[in-house]
């Protein structure tokens, strides 16, 4: 059982890594101060389907994390 939890925690790992890194680039904290009208847009489409994933895969990452913490070895 450990060991599922293992390799799912390290598959969840590298998809959220690409979710992460497939976001867009400008969206970063310098616009945050710079006043760009751009971070009030709607996400719409595939960006929209790939922050969803982002969040999914996030939570999911976590509930493991806990898993793995609270299973006995």
């Amino acid at each position: 059982m450990q060991l599922a939890f293992a390799i799912i925690h390290i598959i969840v790992s590298v998809l959220l890594i690409i979710a992460i890194m497939l976001q867009n680039k400008g969206a970063g904290l310098g616009q945050a101060f710079g006043g760009d009208s751009s971070i009030y847009s709607a996400r719409r489409g595939p960006e929209k389907a790939l922050f969803t994933l982002t969040i999914i895969l996030a939570i999911l990452f976590i509930g493991i994390s806990v898993v793995n913490i609270i299973l006995p070895r």
